[in-house]
């Protein structure tokens, strides 16, 4: 709860064309009095309080400026979202009180234990990493309560691992992680964390299997970008995610072999042509198209899936990419400018495929 009785005395008196002074005065007090009221540095006792209010008619709650905070569960969860998203650290205080009335809430406890993270990562506060840590085994207990479907006990284990990573507990988080880590999704920070702990063989496989599922979202991820921009018409837009991500990309290129990226980019350039052509850049698709054909023709001579065929990607002939582009790159590019393109666009790949012939 908050009041503003010292800027209230201030306003209500100015409204009346009051000096300090004058309002000692009528209240029968010294002008030193009132001064410190207005400057926040001592209060009136009460029965001054309901005279002010009675002078300046108006309520004592008014005069006040009293505003009583919604301690309703939700709201409560709502403000300890804000604390943190402020990286306010009044917020820890705001989490303590929100634990006293509902102990047994999941929503306050797991953003508690939050808060305990955020607020000990920058200085390590090894008292406030211990409590998070008993908090998100609470939050755990409590599990059944929760409504979020992007928080689960795999996501909660995956905060205590990094809380015991700065207690200095590496292999008890990595054992955490590992138990929980379905689908590989704490491949890149068990990858990470052998390689603070100096093991670059043992995590070499984690950070592989990383790069690889990242590989995949990002491919999905500038797609969905892409149809957006176009649904927006902010081609320019459009142009810019699909050139960041052709680099990308072909940054992860092994060698001057044919490797799975030369698939993904063969889309790329076609959506690339696509943006090129709404500026009316007709020769800028077509250079665009004849990339992406040329890409298509040169992997499908010698397909290769294998993740092992990539930069940085440790060898593993076991493991390879998955797509849905098409059962071939060219396959994959015809498509893709059957859905996109315009009938310039069909005109320019239509000489292309005569001039090919």
């Amino acid at each position: 709860m908050t009041n503003r009785l010292a800027e209230n005395i201030r306003v209500f008196r100015k409204e009346r064309g009051l000096t300090q002074e004058q309002l000692a005065e009528v209240l029968g007090v010294t002008v030193g009095a009132v001064y410190k009221w207005e400057a926040k540095l001592s209060l009136p006792e009460l029965s001054l309080i309901m005279e002010l209010a009675d002078f300046f008619d108006t309520s004592v709650d008014v005069l006040l400026g009293y505003e009583m905070k919604d301690n309703r569960l939700r709201a409560t969860v709502e403000r300890l979202k804000d604390y943190a998203y402020r990286k306010d650290r009044a917020g820890l205080a705001e989490a303590e009180k929100a634990l006293k009335k509902y102990p047994n809430a999941f929503d306050v406890v797991y953003h508690a234990a939050r808060m305990d993270l955020l607020f000990s990562v920058e200085n390590r506060d090894r008292a406030l990493l211990r409590r998070g840590l008993e908090r998100y085994e609470a939050a755990r207990r409590l599990l059944s309560q929760n409504t979020d479907p992007r928080i689960s006990e795999s996501t909660i284990c995956g905060e205590m691992a990094k809380m015991r990573m700065l207690l200095g507990e590496t292999e008890e988080a990595l054992a955490l992680l590992k138990r929980h880590n379905a689908g590989g999704v704490y491949d890149d920070l068990i990858g990470w964390m052998l390689t603070a702990c100096k093991r670059p063989d043992e995590a070499l496989p984690f950070l592989s299997d990383a790069l690889m599922k990242s590989t995949v979202m990002l491919m999905r991820t500038i797609m969905g970008y892409t149809n957006a921009y176009f649904l927006q018409k902010e081609y320019d837009s459009a142009k810019a995610i699909l050139n960041w991500g052709i680099g990308v990309f072909d940054g992860l290129r092994g060698g001057n072999t044919p490797c799975f990226v030369d698939k993904l980019n063969g889309v790329l350039l076609v959506c690339l042509a696509c943006a090129r052509m709404k500026f009316g850049d007709r020769e800028g698709a077509a250079e665009a198209l004849r990339c992406a054909r040329a890409l298509a023709a040169r992997f499908d001579a010698e397909p290769d899936y294998r993740i092992g065929a990539l930069r940085f990607i440790v060898n593993d002939r076991q493991k390879g990419f998955y797509d849905d582009i098409g059962a071939t790159a060219m396959e994959g590019v015809r498509e893709t400018v059957a859905s996109l393109g315009g009938e310039e666009l069909h005109e320019i790949w239509q000489e292309l495929d005569k001039n090919a012939e």
